[in-house]
């Protein structure tokens, strides 16, 4: 198992003293540790198998890329009757927009700072987080880093990466401000998103029109509602069923779109492949001035859908979507929109008629923004690329995306408002939620209690202690918590057994099964007092797991094993010393008759709240185990079989209920902000009670209120 050490270094020396962990479990699990790691590295594919999924992610992440072509040229000449030459320099424009944005930057860029295969802002934000203490709860330990999944990198004091990281942890309106920044950009996604989909199928319908040119536009929108009813109903078939659905469907458009485009560009004018010339870029806007500016709103359309590449990683390996978009999707949408060049070129007034007219898709080039600002972090302080390649990948993405959102700028008062508005609702909830979660976090962390309080009241607590297991829910990986105070502050009895459970969220896309729990023992052995963090990643929160209890109890007597195994060591200098130092400190607090000693509670506050990270037997390694004395193993089997009979008397889940509440002096919009809609947020949002199935028989709740 590998070596854990862990340093309670809150701030919280006022209080009194805390624990100083000094115990120091390391089994030689090296080789194990090293397959584990590869586990959730990429997994290497077959020829065969890596063709199958880039097939499968046509289906799933090239829906709206492939679209785009039904309203480029509508949304780019709106009022008709375009110039030739005008025709060419957009399409030059879309040639390079698709070339050096979702090809160059996204496709074999951005791609590659996936997060172990996740993709997104989020994916982003966590590899951030795992290489600069930027993370705004302050609840990181080093023990997490030791995860297989928690990923990073180090470098030099003196290097530019170290230089940024430091500049970044400075402040916390720094750390603010990125989480801001990331906010907006999942923001704007939603906002792209909730529209993406009525904008596709409304155009695609639309095109009825051309041939039925009477029909009304109330058809059309009803005709796309049921469409759009019907595709949303497949959804929860999950991505598997709906990719090998739609897989051939969209394959099928590429290759039509596609040979379609060719047949245009020999019969009405094959002279539109100069466009490839950049040249053609700088003529259209020296010929059209403000106009041809404005345009790119409608050029922009062409690149909706890029942000998918990325955020859909989570479904299909970085292999499989860089051969779909390579092979089928990059150079079909090429010839899609030189085949519409080469007709719009012989016909003139036909732009306007083309598609049905859709909304400006604007927080596309937002988020494309957002994923640039994080990505110069990212390859600063993860990749640890030179600056000068940073700086060139800065400046052509800014240049690219800063020009778009400039001209998008032109266009909110025709429509590109409605996902501004939408980003803006939702972005105002996650700032909410997060500033009431870290008051709350605060709280807890202000008002926990000493540990010399709690060695003060001695092994039965002051309290009745009756047969059973109590688990007390906190957000504190240390420390006693407040709710634990004011139980036995105002009940009369404790249980035998305590164990603090904290459910601790990690910036990882997943925690392992085998790493879930770390245990720790607080006090003397006849305190029967634990602590057991449960590690989850950002891909874990929407799980529910039914079996937390068992997990936890499994976790918790291999710990008492392990434990008793490495206190009888002795053929290690490391294990000799562990048990040593543990003896001499428990000796300082107990008296001949294993009590307290009341004389020597302040100034022995001793390093037995030890920790060790739980696997499953499975995973010990038979060398590690040493031989121990007869008395060790008795003492071990005596706790295990104190805890099953404590466990089978009963298993009560005390969980604490904090009632955040805005101060009666506070302004209005913070009243409204934290009594009304966080109120409402934690009022909607799923309980611990609910994820872990915890029966309600067994549930007992803590109230307290806090005013902020």
């Amino acid at each position: 198992m590998a070596s854990r050490v862990e340093t309670d270094d809150e701030n919280d020396n006022d209080k009194g003293s805390m624990w100083v962990l000094d115990q120091k479990l390391d089994q030689p699990m090296d080789e194990e540790a090293g397959r584990l790691r590869n586990m959730y590295r990429e997994k290497k594919f077959s020829a065969l198998l890596l063709l199958r999924l880039a097939f499968q992610s046509l289906g799933v992440v090239y829906g709206d890329l492939g679209t785009s072509p039904l309203y480029v040229f509508k949304n780019t000449f709106p009022h008709g009757n375009v110039d030739p030459e005008d025709v060419i320099g957009a399409l030059s424009l879309i040639i390079y927009s698709l070339t050096l944005v979702p090809l160059l930057k996204y496709v074999f860029i951005v791609c590659r700072a996936n997060d172990n295969g996740q993709g997104g802002t989020f994916a982003l934000y966590s590899l951030l987080c795992r290489h600069a203490k930027i993370n705004t709860i302050p609840n990181q330990h080093r023990t997490d880093e030791e995860l297989t999944t928690y990923s990073r990198s180090t470098f030099h004091e003196q290097s530019f990466a170290a230089k940024t990281k430091r500049w970044l942890e400075e402040y916390a309106i720094r750390k603010n401000a990125l989480l801001i920044l990331v906010l907006v950009g999942t923001c704007m996604v939603i906002g792209d998103g909730i529209l993406t989909p009525a904008i596709s199928v409304l155009s695609a319908v639309g095109g009825i029109k051309v041939d039925h040119p009477s029909m009304s536009n109330g058809v059309v929108v009803l005709v796309a509602v049921v469409i759009l009813v019907g595709l949303f109903s497949l959804q929860h078939y999950g991505t598997d069923r709906v990719g090998w659905l739609f897989a051939p469907i969209v394959l099928l458009w590429f290759l039509l779109i596609g040979g379609i485009g060719m047949f245009n560009i020999w019969k009405h004018d094959s002279s539109v492949l100069k466009a490839f010339s950049p040249v053609y870029i700088f003529r259209y806007f020296r010929r059209r001035g403000k106009d041809g500016w404005t345009s790119l709103g409608g050029i922009m359309l062409s690149i909706t859908g890029t942000e998918a590449l990325f955020a859909d990683l989570a479904h299909f390996p970085v292999s499989a979507v860089q051969i779909a978009f390579t092979v089928v999707v990059f150079p079909c949408l090429l010839l899609a929109y030189s085949g519409q060049a080469a007709y719009l070129i012989n016909n003139k007034d036909h732009a306007v008629d083309a598609f049905y007219r859709t909304i400006p898709g604007t927080a596309v080039v937002i988020v494309m923004l957002v994923t640039t600002l994080l990505m110069i972090l990212v390859m600063l302080l993860v990749w640890r690329c030179h600056w000068i390649l940073v700086l060139i990948f800065a400046v052509l993405s800014m240049v690219v995306e800063c020009t778009y959102f400039s001209a998008v700028l032109f266009k909110i008062d025709q429509g590109g408002w409605v996902p501004l508005v939408i980003a803006a609702a939702f972005l105002l909830i996650m700032q909410v939620w997060h500033y009431g979660t870290v008051k709350r976090y605060e709280f807890e962390m202000h008002s926990k209690v000493s540990m010399a309080w709690i060695l003060g009241l001695g092994p039965s607590l002051g309290l009745v202690r009756v047969p059973g297991i109590g688990l007390v829910y906190t957000e504190l990986a240390s420390g006693v918590p407040h709710i634990f105070s004011h139980f036995i502050t105002n009940l009369p009895a404790i249980h035998s057994v305590v164990v603090f459970v904290c459910v601790k969220y990690l910036p990882v896309y997943t925690v392992p099964e085998e790493e879930r729990f770390l245990v720790k023992r607080i006090g003397p052995k006849n305190f029967h007092m634990f602590r057991c963090v449960a590690r989850y990643g950002y891909k874990d929160l929407h799980k529910k797991d039914d079996d937390f209890e068992k997990k936890l109890f499994d976790a918790l007597f291999l710990f008492v094993r392990l434990e008793s195994m490495m206190e009888g060591c002795s053929d290690s200098d490391e294990y000799s010393l562990y048990g040593q130092q543990t003896q001499q400190s428990r000796d300082g607090m107990l008296d001949n008759n294993g009590n307290s000693s009341s004389s020597n509670v302040d100034t022995a506050i001793s390093s037995v709240d030890s920790i060790v990270p739980v696997r499953s037997p499975l995973h010990v390694n038979s060398s590690t185990v040493c031989s121990s004395g007869q008395a060790s193993g008795q003492t071990e089997m005596d706790e295990l079989e104190f805890l099953k009979n404590s466990r089978d008397a009963g298993v009560v889940h005390i969980m604490g209920n904090t009632v955040v509440r805005a101060r009666r002096d506070s302004k209005f919009y913070k009243k409204i902000a934290i009594d009304y809609i966080y109120a409402f947020l934690r009022k909607i949002c799923r309980e611990n009670s609910v994820i872990f199935n915890v029966p309600h028989e067994s549930l007992l709740n803590v109230g307290q209120i806090f005013f902020v």
